[in-house]
């Protein structure tokens, strides 16, 4: 893979107005009821930047949360047009971690759907620095009303400047903002369309959930064509696909997995797609193989997180080695560390990863730049995995115990705390168990204080029911007592066996 980029330009919106003057009539995004040019996109974003400097004239925390619509790429650039920080909000989250991120992040504005404002406007007492609200996506004409006669004023942010926070899970449980400047994201956007061989024929299939920062920066960086698919069935994906001529398919692990195991599969085809991306958490062999033989498509994944803007490792897009997510991009140093020693391992000791580049966060909110960091710049991930002499990257497991339904990462810590809320909760231990519908899913093994056992479902749903729907419980049994070690530490895996075998476990 190549370890050079192409001139960058000094500002994350910067990407969009190149774009837009290189190709003006070429399609932007497309979904199937709107079609918006490179132009109409840009100039779009310019008179929606002016309002929100209206709303918020001096420099704020604009943040935005929306499924997959056109509605989102506007707001984002729109608030970095505006000289503001884009705080990108997940869609689905429920009111309690709602409060937290945007609070977090200080967001003065939030552009949002309404889905996500219904809960917003549950917690909005506790937001005492939200000023404006303005809801965008399917049915509203909130960005239609975000108006101004001027154009935006300039403003001197640069490469330097902090362009985006993004929001992630830590091993606490509890998102972490991360500070993303104008120069993380832009190279990072050159080295997805690099790595993933995107240029201006290229017509990128977006089936994801929610619409990623990632995809959209890569495309517009390659002044290529993004078709969004908000249809959550993996054939609503390849009739996209075919319906307009998508070149690149991306999706979550589970999709595909979904769509590789489906009898049947040899039922439908796909004319146009020439590759297929994977990325969030590891696809499994069999699937990639099943779809690869299939379509008779590489299927190939990647690897990165919040932290790094987020892509680190692609694997080869035409001749994928199916189990690893590749090689760093350019520009990007890989290496595996002893987990007690910190000493850096040879080819194929397995360890924890780290990783170092330009795509690498200025640091957390709340401190100086380098806050997360190791002194030299390293950013120690939580992931165990080994490097084999080719230099690709295979992970191994997490040093933590987060794990992901649906590519959205859970936090048991996170379920927890909303079922030790029930007064009739003791104790409780929150574990991953697998599932093949989502990939994992959140159980619980509770001690009950002075509560029947057959009041375990109706703590259950109440639980739920604060969260939102990937960190749902979906198996739970009660327990007399959770046991610890002598140093109070819990055995998840142990305890997750026990629960999918129904083995009760003595204290």
């Amino acid at each position: 893979m190549a370890d050079t980029l192409p001139e960058l330009p000094d500002r994350l919106d910067q990407l969009l107005s190149r774009a837009a003057s290189a190709h003006p009539e070429r399609r932007a995004i497309v979904t199937d009821d709107t079609e918006l040019d490179y132009a109409t996109l840009d100039a779009r974003v310019t008179v929606v930047a002016a309002a929100l400097q209206a709303l918020a004239p001096e420099p704020s925390v604009v943040a935005v949360g929306s499924v997959l619509h056109p509605d989102f790429a506007v707001a984002y650039y729109a608030a970095v047009r505006a000289g503001h920080t884009v705080a990108v909000v997940n869609p689905l989250l429920r009111e309690d971690d709602l409060a937290h991120v945007l609070g977090l992040g200080g967001a003065n504005v939030v552009l949002l759907d309404p889905a996500l404002n219904a809960r917003l406007e549950q917690v909005r007492d506790r937001l005492p620095e939200l000023r404006e609200v303005v809801l965008i996506g399917a049915g509203t004409d909130g960005l239609a009303r975000l108006t101004c006669d001027a154009p935006p004023a300039a403003h001197a942010k640069g490469p330097g400047d902090t362009a985006a926070l993004q929001f992630t899970s830590g091993t606490t449980g509890r998102p972490k903002a991360v500070r993303l400047s104008h120069r993380n994201v832009t190279v990072n956007a050159a080295q997805i369309a690099q790595a993933h061989r995107l240029d201006g024929e290229a017509v990128t299939l977006n089936h994801l959930p929610t619409y990623h920062p990632m995809h959209l920066n890569s495309a517009i960086a390659a002044g290529a064509t993004q078709v969004l698919c908000a249809a959550p069935e993996p054939y609503a994906a390849l009739m996209t696909a075919n319906r307009h001529g998508a070149t690149i398919l991306y999706s979550l692990p589970v999709r595909l997995a979904r769509l590789a195991a489906d009898p049947d599969l040899d039922s439908v085809s796909m004319t146009t797609v020439r590759r297929i991306a994977s990325g969030g958490s590891g696809l499994p062999v069999p699937a990639a193989r099943r779809l690869s033989k299939r379509f008779g498509v590489p299927v190939f994944q990647g690897y990165g997180l919040a932290e790094t803007s987020p892509l680190t490792h692609s694997d080869d897009p035409d001749q994928p080695v199916h189990g690893s997510v590749g090689t760093p991009v350019a520009g990007t140093e890989c290496r595996v560390v002893d987990i007690d020693s910190r000493a850096v391992l040879a080819v194929g000791g397995v360890g924890e990863v780290q990783l170092r580049g330009p795509q690498v966060m200025q640091g957390y909110a709340g401190g100086p730049d380098g806050t997360g960091l190791e002194p030299d710049g390293w950013l120690s991930t939580g992931d165990v995995g080994r490097i084999d002499a080719d230099g690709r990257l295979f992970l191994v497991d997490r040093l933590k115990d987060v794990f992901k339904c649906d590519n959205f990462l859970v936090a048991p810590s996170d379920v927890e705390r909303v079922l030790r809320r029930d007064a009739r909760v003791a104790d409780v231990v929150v574990v991953e168990v697998a599932d093949a519908a989502h990939g994992a899913v959140a159980g619980a093994l509770v001690v009950l204080a002075g509560a029947r056992e057959e009041e375990l479902a109706e703590i259950v749903d109440r639980a739920n029911e604060a969260l939102p729907y990937y960190q749902h419980v979906r198996d739970a049994m009660t327990l007399d007592v959770i046991p610890r070690s002598g140093n109070g530490k819990i055995q998840r895996r142990l305890l997750a066996e026990r629960l999918t075998s129904r083995q009760p476990v003595a204290g």
